[in-house]
Order: structure tokens, then C-alpha cells, then sequence
């Protein structure tokens, strides 16, 4: 395989610290990084690009690293780890896998791995996070409904099954495209629809704590009220809107309103309103030059401190961060 994401590299360096920095801004906070064991010389290189709800790095290094989740993120993210070439031994709730061209492995949101490189030097990997949303959302693509409980991967993909080439196919697919260079591959629509159609594969391919909800079928989509109600946020998400407004044009009671969201979201309405508010900005402040205030303003914050302390609480970070890296 070349060198994936040879346009994009963050950085090459002989100190393995400028490695675990430039990890933790590409994955946008999402992890705590530290060696396992003293600090090593040699080449420690990362390539990465990162979008609203993913982000890919290709690593070079022969360092041992722990990787944990960081404080203070509501979602939280997904790693799916592949081996490009020499073998990594890969620790994660007391199971353990060596990855490979081979063998990828997959970590749940919470969880800590250790990754340990094996028998060379010149070990190099692929780390996708996915954020926890868009599994969500690609499950309840899939069923008609969200899970009632956060989907939990099996460790290990095997990737030379018919299921896990497909995985692999279209992370080569991700990459191609990154690498292409065509300004129409860069849109950030076209990167998360092959994202997404990733996620969908991962769903299918590897066995998880819902698998038998995917295999009985599409279950009944959401009732009427809870469509309307959905239908009215997406329209008036710029806009001032209540609990009474919502219920309102749902046709129902706030209380009922109230119990289909949290039955079927596990969300109550206005929380829903203010994370999909906050997505909608994060992404406006990654893909535009638009001050952070100009953009908040746009999508009905009314309240900029209060908007940074929700944001941060959020994403694990502040506005400002999210528009440095742009």
C-alpha cells in the first residue's frame, strides 16, 4: 500500500512527544495518550485528517502507548486500530490481539487500550475514531429505531473474512479519496457519506452487543408525533425553540412528548435541540472562515458564555480550539 494520507502529514519528528501531542489534537480531545515505559528514539511520524465526527491518522513510531478516553466527553468515540505493516500487540479489557494486515481492532467508547509495537521498528498503523453519534445513527438507519444502549464491538475484526474485507475495502476507499487531491473529495458531505456507509459495514461485519436487532430485520420506524416533532426541530433550529412549541406542532403534551423522546432517543426534547444545535455549529466552525460568535449567533444561541460551557461539555473543548484547527 503507499504511504496513506501522504498530503497530510502533522508531524515527523525524533521526539516521541510531538507524536502523542499531535495524536491528541487530531482525535480533537477525545484521548489522553502516554508511553508505555521509558520514551524512545527513532522515527515517529503521523498523518492525519479530521472531520466534524471522525477523524484517520496513519502512525509510524516504535513507541508503546496507552490510550484513554478523556474527561469530560458526553458521547464519547469509537477506534477502529489496522495494522499497515510489521505487527502490534494490542491490549484492551483484558483481551488481547496482535494486529496486522489482517487483524483490526475495535474499541468502544470508555475504554482504554494499550498498543505495543512487535518485532520491528518500523511499525506503522491506521487509527479511525468514529464518533459514538454516528454509530447511533447508523444503527437506527439500519433498525428504525436508535439502540436503547450503547452498541459494544467484539475486540477483534478479522479481516480476511468476506464481512471484514468489506470493512477494509472501504477504508482503503476513505483513504483513496483523501489522497486523491480532486477539491470534490474534500467537500466534507462526500467524506462522512463514506464514513457512514464504513460505519454501516462495521455494524454488519462484526459482532456486537445489538447484533440480533440487525438480523431480525427493520423494527417499526418512529410514531407520528415523534417524526412531527423531529421534522419541526430540523426546520426551526435557528430559531428560539420550547418544549411547548415542540409539542405543539407534534400534536401532543409536553409530557407525552417528554416520554417519546426519552423512550426512543433516551434524550429528553430540548437536550436533543442543543446537541444537534452544537453539532450544526461545530461543523459550520470547521468548514467555514466565520468567526465563532457570527456562527453561534447564526444557529439561535443567544448566550455565548453559556454556548462555550455546553460546546465544551460536549466536545471536549472549546469553540476556539475547534476553529484553530481549521
Amino acid at each position: 500500500m503507499p504511504t496513506p494520507l501522504r498530503n497530510h502529514l502533522i508531524t515527523s519528528s525524533q521526539n516521541p512527544a510531538d507524536l502523542l501531542n499531535a495524536a491528541t489534537r487530531l482525535f480533537g480531545g477525545a484521548v489522553a495518550t502516554s508511553p508505555l515505559g521509558e520514551l524512545c528514539g527513532g522515527e515517529h511520524e503521523l498523518r492525519g485528517v479530521a472531520a466534524h465526527d471522525f477523524a484517520v491518522g496513519y502512525f509510524v513510531s516504535p513507541l508503546g502507548v496507552r490510550v484513554a478516553p478523556a474527561g469530560g466527553r458526553t458521547r464519547g468515540s469509537y477506534f477502529v486500530n489496522i495494522g499497515v505493516s510489521g505487527a502490534i500487540s494490542a491490549a484492551c479489557g483484558g483481551l488481547r490481539v496482535t494486529l496486522d494486515e489482517v487483524t483490526a481492532g475495535v474499541v468502544n467508547p470508555g475504554d482504554t487500550q494499550e498498543l505495543r509495537p512487535l518485532r520491528s521498528r518500523k511499525t506503522r498503523f491506521l487509527g479511525l475514531r468514529i464518533d459514538a453519534a454516528l454509530v447511533d445513527q447508523e444503527f437506527a438507519a439500519l433498525t428504525g429505531r436508535p439502540p436503547v444502549s450503547s452498541v459494544r464491538f467484539d475486540f477483534a475484526l478479522d479481516l480476511a473474512k468476506a464481512k471484514g474485507r468489506a470493512v477494509r475495502l472501504l477504508v482503503r476507499s476513505l483513504l483513496e479519496q483523501l489522497d486523491s487531491g480532486d477539491p470534490l473529495f474534500q467537500r466534507p458531505e462526500l467524506q462522512r457519506s463514506q464514513v457512514r456507509c464504513l460505519v454501516t459495514a462495521l455494524l454488519l461485519a462484526q459482532p456486537h452487543s445489538h447484533t440480533g436487532e440487525l438480523h431480525d430485520g427493520p423494527r417499526p420506524g418512529y410514531p407520528r408525533t415523534l417524526r412531527a416533532a423531529l421534522a419541526f426541530i430540523e426546520a426551526n433550529l435557528t430559531e428560539r425553540i420550547s418544549l411547548d412549541g415542540i409539542a405543539a406542532a407534534a400534536g401532543c403534551s409536553p409530557r407525552t412528548l417528554s416520554s417519546a423522546f426519552r423512550g426512543r432517543l433516551g434524550i429528553s426534547p430540548l437536550s436533543y435541540v442543543r446537541d444537534l444545535r452544537l453539532d450544526r455549529i461545530r461543523a459550520d466552525i470547521l468548514a467555514s472562515t466565520d468567526p465563532v460568535g457570527t456562527i453561534a449567533y447564526r444557529w439561535g444561541v443567544s448566550h455565548l458564555g453559556r454556548f462555550a460551557r455546553a460546546y465544551r461539555d460536549r466536545f471536549a473543548e472549546l469553540p476556539s480550539d475547534t476553529a484553530a484547527r481549521r
